[in-house]
């Protein structure tokens, strides 16, 4: 069953004056230099992915405008919606996708404030949950996190954060998983040495190492904390073979070696799950060693350049590594070190 994003179009939208695509592979990695809207584009694509999973969910009898404007709002963490409308442009932000058989869009101007006019609505809930994984880890924030949104309800942590910390609190689920996700549990094992729990009478995470010593989440690096709430998803069930995983910043607080061994896991499951993943980077070492995973395969690591002058590129890494502006940092630093030499 098809479940990933297929297409994207967007135009006006917020950083992003026009993008289109629609050869997106498992594992799509966006880059760009600060300021280009790596992150904004991440959320334009969460946000539709999760409101078609909301959508008719349950008793929930809301329209999928109102599920839309919700999910933008607090998403995007702006007052009114033509906020995220591109300023130098008079034109309407447009968004539509294609995502798995089904299509969803919408439309609306500068002056949309909490409503959305025109709407392309699904034909159906996608029976899923997909999530997006911020560059700030969440755990240490847990509490914090939810008395903001469920109780203050005010801007602060958008809903990547919010959505994030609902879906870690459910406890990891007895019995048999999926073996792609049982094998990607051991290797993140092995890379933080040990696993987060969290203590339903204290209301706090903990870290236990491979040695069954414990140690607040406080004192725990961010990256052993960044790697672990993948694994508590993978635990958990929150997230299935339909999902479409989102990560920004993937090297936040990892060091190199963590990072490589964080993208074979990441392959290991878009190969054998057939699952979708939209990862952000700045890093050198993040595009070379996806490089190094598209070598042998077609097709499977799309690299989405965005510019702030130029338009939008997508590559595929099979075809080697694309021109951009981290890469010509790292040619720039060895040539300075070579005339250093000299």
């Amino acid at each position: 069953m098809n479940s990933k994003i297929n297409q994207v179009i967007l135009e006006n939208f917020g950083m992003i004056p026009s993008f289109s695509c629609d050869n997106f592979s498992n594992i799509n990695l966006v880059i760009g230099e600060n300021g280009t809207g790596k992150t904004f584009f991440l959320k334009a694509l969460y946000s539709a992915t999760r409101a078609m999973e909301e959508y008719r969910r349950g008793d929930d009898i809301r329209t999928i405008s109102d599920v839309l404007a919700e999910k933008l709002r607090w998403t995007f963490q702006v007052e009114k919606l033509g906020d995220m409308v591109t300023r130098s442009s008079p034109e309407n932000l447009t968004f539509r996708a294609s995502i798995g058989t089904d299509k969803i869009g919408y439309q609306f101007s500068q002056s949309a404030t909490s409503k959305i006019g025109k709407v392309i609505t699904p034909t159906q809930r996608r029976d899923t949950n997909s999530i997006f994984i911020p560059a700030k880890e969440v755990l240490s924030l847990y509490s914090v996190i939810l008395k903001s949104r469920e109780v203050d309800k005010s801007f602060g942590f958008d809903d990547t954060y919010y959505d994030l910390v609902k879906a870690v609190r459910l406890s990891p689920k007895r019995g048999r998983n999926y073996t792609t996700f049982a094998d990607s549990r051991k290797l993140v094992k092995d890379v933080i040495d040990g696993r987060i729990e969290f203590d339903e009478t204290s209301g706090k995470w903990f870290f236990k190492n491979n040695r069954n010593q414990k140690f607040s989440i406080g004192a725990t690096s961010e990256g052993v904390k960044k790697i672990s709430i993948m694994d508590r998803l993978l635990a958990n069930g929150y997230v299935d073979k339909q999902s479409i995983i989102f990560i920004d910043e993937i090297e936040s607080a990892l060091h190199p070696s963590a990072v490589c061994q964080f993208l074979d896991m990441i392959n290991n499951i878009a190969t054998n799950m057939d699952m979708q993943f939209f990862i952000s980077s700045h890093s050198y070492f993040v595009i070379k060693k996806l490089a190094l995973i598209a070598m042998n395969t077609p097709g499977l690591v799309t690299c989405i350049s965005l510019h702030k002058a130029a338009p939008p590129e997508v590559h595929d890494l099979y075809d080697g590594m694309p021109n951009n502006s981290i890469i010509d940092a790292a040619i720039r630093l060895y040539e300075q070190e070579i005339r250093e030499g000299l």
